[in-house]
């Protein structure tokens, strides 16, 4: 007869600890639940409270002393394992806890404008590589690229340019959106997440576009002034994707601005404010940076060289003209109001 008590009461041991871990189980799952489902609360470990004061005698119901002074338990709260730490929903932001991470942050953080701008460029190459015939694709060409003939007077006293005055215009930005091959547009895109991600963020949809026209068509206009009368047509968003390195150039290199917050997303890395021209051109890091874009600009473009090998030359004017006027015309697009000259916490970063 011991015997057997002896091993009831180690059943009965056995069943109060499986019963526990059950309950501490659906409670972690609970919690877990409303972590994500309510409001801003989140799920916090801590604070002092006992089994009973966190779960009360039944594990359920909270005591009332059990929220004085500290976070407030719900009512599926729960102990952990009988330690003297309480699961709690708190209004604790989770960034600031760091335990738990809701589903709901997205993977892949790129502004739904750039989203679109890389969209689109794969539709018109697609449209182009699988659907139009030859003739069709030439067609296409003579009337959105970007070609320097089409202004010769010569060629306009002829009456037969296509698209007529149209294409004059419209061409200084829809060449932008065409690329000479896959290669061309997955270089392009790589650099166009890099540099336009930043500057949509600060920029938002309107001004992004707006800027994405304006350095395309400078770009074009350079390229003009050094062929004027050249047949070849020129395509690609090299010329845009250099006026967002120059824009993102005026205020990512703050201490406070989004190199300096690499590995945390925080929006308001990207609305410090720029410092003047001058002051950004004092730094030695953008220095730097401008020598090695130039130097690889000229010799990728003066020995009429190809980026993925090919044959296809780069047109560096065109690349230096879209920088230019990222870099001049930044302040005229920046929503966020510029530091004054001598002023301001990130002036230092400059110096």
């Amino acid at each position: 007869m011991p015997e057997e008590g002896a091993d009831a009461g180690i059943a009965r041991r056995a069943a109060v600890r499986v019963i526990s871990a059950i309950r501490l189980a659906i409670g972690c799952a609970a919690a877990r639940f409303a972590a994500i489902h309510i409001g801003p609360a989140n799920v916090a470990v801590g604070g002092q409270a006992s089994a009973r004061e966190a779960c009360g005698r039944d594990g359920i119901n909270p005591q009332p002393n059990a929220t004085k002074g500290r976070a407030r338990a719900l009512p599926f709260s729960c102990s952990l394992a009988g330690r003297r730490a309480g699961l709690y929903v708190t209004r604790t932001p989770l960034r600031q806890v760091g335990y738990l991470r809701t589903p709901s942050e997205p993977i892949f953080n790129v502004p739904a404008v750039v989203v679109a701008t890389l969209a689109l460029l794969v539709l018109v190459h697609a449209l182009r590589a699988w659907v139009l015939t030859q003739e069709q694709d030439i067609q296409l060409l003579l009337l959105f690229s970007f070609i320097p003939a089409r202004y010769d007077p010569t060629i306009l006293a002829q009456g037969d340019v296509p698209g007529g005055l149209g294409a004059q215009v419209w061409t200084f930005v829809t060449y932008a959106l065409i690329h000479g091959d896959w290669a061309h547009l997955g270089l392009n895109a790589v650099w166009l997440l890099a540099f336009g991600t930043p500057v949509a963020r600060r920029f938002g949809m309107l001004r992004f576009i707006a800027f994405f026209a304006v350095t395309a068509a400078a770009g074009a206009a350079m390229h003009l002034a050094f062929h004027t009368h050249a047949v070849i047509p020129m395509v690609g968003a090299s010329a845009s994707i250099s006026g967002f390195m120059a824009a993102a150039m005026r205020f990512a290199f703050q201490r406070s601005g989004p190199l300096g917050m690499i590995g945390r997303h925080d929006p308001e890395a990207y609305r410090v404010p720029a410092l003047p021209l001058g002051a950004v051109l004092r730094d030695v890091r953008v220095l730097t940076f401008l020598a090695v874009w130039f130097a690889l600009n000229l010799v990728f473009g003066i020995g009429s060289l190809s980026l993925d090998g090919g044959e296809q030359a780069i047109a560096w004017q065109a690349h230096i003209g879209g920088f230019l006027a990222g870099l001049l015309a930044f302040a005229a697009f920046d929503p966020v109001k510029a530091a004054p000259h001598g002023s301001g916490p990130d002036q230092a970063a400059f110096h």
